[in-house]
């Protein structure tokens, strides 16, 4: 399939998806169907939307129809998207930019990169390429997630490891919420490129080999990052709370470093582990 062809489909999925979950009562219209008061119809987000149905229903079906950004505006206003979901659209359509670098694929993080998680010590850091494969980390992030070596290259990516590990599952603190968190991020990145055989092959395995993944994907949830507090319940030290950063380098922007500042006692529990 096109990658042109792909994003279309993925942006008539996502419209149709949050049509679905609006709250009639929150635009002041009555139950439909049977009573239901969750998700519009096609005519009613149409009508609000001052675009015909039969052009809407064309958007939601992926038909190549170019639509104006003066139109996709008005459509993100409709179904109050949020600032991360409109652009998601706009990008899907060809109208924002595409978030820095091309994408590339990315196996081992840079020297100069490794050397500036490396500097971080105690502080866990690791970076990631554009479809989340852990391309390098320092002895903190180690000491945090010690699977993080063993596990095969090949098999070495965030989402996989979020959605199949069990050691993660019971190390972080909210699975559920930082699982549906990572994903929505995801998604904002790489929603250009999920046409690409790399994503394709990524989702499509994740898909079968996790229920909580394929429920999640196909809610389409899509979400920017915030930094926040991260609290890991770790086998051995405990419970440790972080600071949560992610940083892009200017002179390598395909590669997303994601940093965990500790506060004063999650450091001293790392000093004294070996």
């Amino acid at each position: 399939m096109a990658t042109d062809e792909q994003q279309r489909k993925e942006l008539g999925a996502f419209l149709r998806a949050r049509r679905e979950q609006l709250d009639r009562t929150g635009y002041g219209l009555p139950p439909a169907g049977r009573g239901w008061t969750i998700g519009l119809r096609r005519e009613e987000i149409s009508y609000l939307s001052g675009v015909s149905v039969t052009w809407y229903t064309w958007l939601e079906q992926g038909r190549d129809i170019n639509p104006s950004r003066q139109v996709l505006d008005a459509v993100a206003t409709t179904l109050r998207l949020t600032v991360a979901e409109h652009d998601y659209v706009l990008t899907l359509a060809g109208f924002a930019p595409q978030r820095p670098g091309g994408g590339e694929a990315v196996e081992t993080a840079p020297a100069h990169v490794q050397r500036f998680l490396d500097a971080l010590d105690e502080h866990p850091a690791y970076a990631l390429a554009p479809d989340w494969g852990i391309a390098g980390w320092n002895a903190g992030y180690e000491k945090l997630y010690p699977n993080v070596a063993s596990t095969p290259p090949e098999e070495r990516n965030l989402l996989r490891l979020i959605f199949t590990d069990p050691a993660v599952r019971s190390l972080l603190d909210d699975w559920d919420d930082t699982s549906r968190r990572f994903l929505a991020e995801f998604r904002a990145e790489a929603g250009p490129r999920l046409g690409d055989p790399r994503y394709r092959d990524l989702i499509g395995r994740l898909v079968q080999e996790s229920d909580d993944f394929r429920e999640r994907w196909e809610s389409h949830g899509v979400g920017g990052f915030e930094s926040r507090e991260r609290v890991f319940q770790h086998p051995t030290l405990g419970r440790l709370v972080f600071e949560h950063h992610q940083l892009r380098p200017s002179d390598q922007t395909d590669v997303q470093l994601v940093v965990y500042t500790a506060d004063a006692e999650t450091r001293r529990r790392f000093a004294g582990h070996a």
